[in-house]
């Protein structure tokens, strides 16, 4: 198996388009043949119970730490419903935020093998109070005893992913491998978890669950949500709209060409670099070079998208650090890496789980994808979701990742609250279609893709009794038609409460509060205790966050 491992890269999910203009972002690949497994799943309903325990006193502990959130489990198990905890539960990280909480969250255990999809967060106030503990177990581990060991190897686990998937040879990078417990079908299966990644004309990044005793598919879902010393200097460039840009750039010497201009931006302190390569319309990024020019001005109609992504990719970057003072999208520097010029009249804009990928378009329905500042916030923050609260891929907790990258896409780009504005085509300009979704009225936008238009009302809904039932092989259980009621909910707070509020609240609860199974109503309970720690629970903003959600019907 031939691997390609790609330089300083990062992460992404999609924003695909068939044949029929299809209005999402982030969308990754429907494929039936390969979604079979999916459609079957069935969840034992005591395999992920969420709750949310809220403490008015709590015993004061002398530290805020891992043991002693343990300790107060052990003590309250019928209010948790842990049982054991100290055996139960794994610990994943201990954070320390702005306000002083100490936030510690475990993931539910079996003989240290973590439990998929069950986590649970302890939050201490500055005095080394527990006020509130919330997440989601798997209640079923108690009454059944789980064989832990594997009977078949990673590396045959592997090879059966890989054959499910229809892999190519050629994989974007490494694939990773996790023992889990993955409850399925009234059964908590010892699985390997997989993470396949490759490009294409379908690319993927699979997480394919592989029972570690038969070496069988259990379950699978696309989760692409669709040496020298460099010294920065001050660039120039023209967008896809004819935007003057500003860049960082680094001045580059080549053997056989000289002195070149690269789109590699050093500048900023503590981050590895914000890096644009050019694909140059295939899809082997295997020998892809940091976009470069022979001047430090990028103005011919090809630089365009390479402009857009270099100069979009550091005004997300700066927004989440200078709003939330978070370093790139995990939070400790990782260089973000974007890829332009990717396919041929390709209708899509993703983040492939380690980079950006922007298509060109096809010039009806798309012009270039970079050009807009909330696609790549959007896939951006698809990124920091994976390292904070990693919302699964499928269903209400995937329809929520979709919503948050559309929201902070909104506060990112705030001269409206429309989602890709900036890229339809002329074409499709003219047939009405002048944006991809929007939070202010999602009624107005038409869900062209039929398969999905047939399980609603054809329009993106805007509130709970307008939600679409899908199964999981559509739209991964409807991710990119229900984010359209938590996308309102969140615009009619913003709009009483003022964008920069909204964006302290909503990370906050994906940062915090959230964990990767969280459906709609938890996400509420996550959201409204996030505007109570900023501003207390008899404030006027824990007022408009619930009107909001009252709103929308999400309770």
């Amino acid at each position: 198996m031939k691997k390609k491992l790609i330089g300083p890269v990062i992460l992404s999910s999609a924003l695909l388009l068939s044949s029929i203009p299809v209005n999402v972002l982030a969308q990754p690949i429907d494929s039936r043949e390969v979604s079979r497994v999916q459609v079957a799943k069935e969840w034992n309903d005591k395999a992920s119970v969420p709750f949310f325990v809220k403490e008015r006193s709590s015993k004061k502990f002398p530290a805020s730490s891992s043991s002693n959130a343990i300790e107060y489990m052990k003590q309250n198990q019928d209010k948790t419903g842990i049982k054991s905890p100290e055996k139960n539960l794994k610990v994943k990280s201990v954070n320390k935020d702005e306000l002083g909480m100490t936030h510690v969250r475990f993931t539910q255990a079996v003989n240290g093998v973590p439990v998929e999809g069950s986590e649970v967060v302890a939050h201490f106030n500055k005095n080394h109070e527990i006020v509130s503990v919330n997440g989601r177990t798997n209640q079923t581990i108690v009454d059944q005893l789980v064989d832990t060991k594997a009977a078949i190897s990673k590396q045959d686990a592997l090879q059966a992913a890989l054959s499910s998937v229809k892999a190519p040879q050629e994989l974007t990078y490494e694939p990773t491998s996790e023992l889990v417990i993955y409850p399925f079908e009234n059964k908590n299966h010892t699985a390997y978890k997989i993470n396949v990644n490759f490009m294409g004309e379908e690319p993927g990044n699979w997480f394919v669950f592989v029972d570690a005793k038969t070496g069988n598919v259990i379950d699978r879902y696309n989760g692409l949500m669709h040496a020298d010393e460099h010294k920065t200097q001050t660039g120039s460039g023209l967008g896809v709209n004819g935007e003057h840009r500003k860049l960082h750039i680094t001045r580059v010497k080549e053997p056989q060409s000289g002195t070149r201009f690269a789109l590699a931006d050093y500048s900023h302190e503590s981050l590895e670099g914000i890096f644009t390569y050019d694909a140059t319309s295939d899809w082997d990024s295997s020998n892809d070079k940091i976009y470069t020019g022979n001047s430090a001005s990028f103005t011919s109609d090809y630089d365009r998208a390479a402009v857009d992504a270099h100069y979009n990719s550091e005004k997300v970057y700066e927004y989440y650090l200078n709003e939330h003072g978070r370093n790139s999208l995990d939070g400790e520097g990782m260089a973000i890496n974007s890829y332009v010029h990717m396919g041929v009249d390709y209708n899509n804009a993703f983040w492939n789980g380690r980079y950006m990928a922007y298509g060109d378009g096809d010039g009806e329905f798309f012009i270039p994808l970079s050009a807009g500042l909330d696609v790549a916030a959007h896939e951006m923050t698809h990124g920091v979701i994976t390292h904070t609260a990693n919302l699964a891929y499928r269903n209400q907790s995937g329809a929520l990742n979709e919503s948050f990258a559309d929201v902070f896409g909104a506060l990112v780009d705030d001269s409206d609250w429309e989602m890709g504005e900036d890229i339809m085509a002329p074409a499709a300009k003219a047939d009405g279609v002048t944006r991809l979704r929007s939070l202010s009225d999602p009624n107005s936008v038409v869900v062209s893709n039929p398969q999905r238009a047939a399980y609603g009302s054809g329009v993106y809904p805007a509130h709970m009794d307008e939600y679409y039932n899908m199964p999981l092989n559509v739209d991964n259980g409807g991710v990119h038609v229900n984010s359209s009621i938590t996308n309102h909910a969140a615009y009619l707070i913003g709009e009483e409460l003022g964008r920069e509020k909204l964006g302290k609240i909503y990370y906050r609860a994906l940062s915090v509060y959230l964990t990767s199974n969280s459906n709609f109503s938890e996400a509420r309970q996550a959201i409204v205790q996030a505007t109570t720690d900023l501003y207390g629970s008899g404030s006027e903003e824990v007022t408009a966050v619930n009107a909001g959600f009252d709103a929308v019907g999400i309770h």
